[in-house]
């Protein structure tokens, strides 16, 4: 973006840092849909101007993560049902250029890459959820950057946030145990091809995470914002 570009290499790393920050404490689950996030909160938190704070929410905005409102109030988005189902139907479609783009074709340094998050998945599936879900995660972003195709790995990237947030707002309790054997699956299905079958099992593995998590509210909670975002600001 032009205006992007204009502000200093310093400024647009600090952006980028909250977004990242931000992003992670949404897919975590410290951040739910509602959640207020003022910006002089936000500066004091990770150190930085109300004006980087304010691209910061703009950026996340952008990205359907954030809702800017009236008198600059800035609130975690909270998707419909109809956009959480719509936002599930358009990853299958992406994921599945993903697997197609795959199928076949990884080598065995990425295979290992992928095994390594499972594994991460595996040994965190009795720790905190927030873990097991942003490892989840993970391994659909990992996925799609092999393919080397920046387009499809930055509209990959902002619609498994969105899911993620989707999960936020309307969910049960995450199955890791689940993920660990489904990517496992597909990990073998896309090495060993064809794409039909891969993209199949791609599928089946996002149609039972929504199956398995799209039921119901996880409700309002009034937390102190500065006390979630500690562990992010580092």
């Amino acid at each position: 973006m032009a205006s992007e570009k204009r502000r200093p290499r310093s400024e647009i790393d600090r952006v980028q840092g909250i977004c990242h920050a931000l992003r992670t404490a949404i897919i975590e689950r410290a951040l739910l849909p509602g959640d207020r996030l003022p910006e002089d909160a936000l500066g004091e938190r990770f150190g930085v101007s109300r004006t980087i704070a304010r691209h910061a929410l703009g950026q996340l905005a952008s990205e359907g993560l954030v809702d800017l409102r009236r008198n600059r109030i800035a609130v975690v988005a909270t998707p419909s049902f109809e956009d959480a189902r719509d936002i599930f139907d358009i990853r299958v479609d992406l994921e599945r250029q993903v697997v197609r783009h795959l199928a076949g074709k990884l080598t065995d340094a990425q295979v290992k890459q992928l095994k390594a998050i499972v594994e991460a998945e595996h040994e965190a599936r009795h720790g905190a959820e927030g873990t097991s879900i942003r490892l989840a995660t993970e391994f659909h972003v990992r996925l799609a950057e092999m393919t080397g195709k920046p387009i499809l790995v930055r509209y990959v990237t902002e619609i498994c946030y969105r899911a993620g947030l989707s999960l936020s707002a309307f969910a049960r309790p995450h199955s890791s145990d689940c993920a660990v054997s489904e990517h496992l699956e597909l990990i073998d299905a896309i090495k060993q091809g064809p794409a039909e079958r891969a993209c199949a099992l791609m599928d089946e593995h996002l149609e039972a995470v929504a199956s398995r998590a799209l039921l119901q509210s996880a409700g309002a909670r009034s937390r102190d914002l500065m006390n979630i975002l500690a562990p992010y600001a580092d």
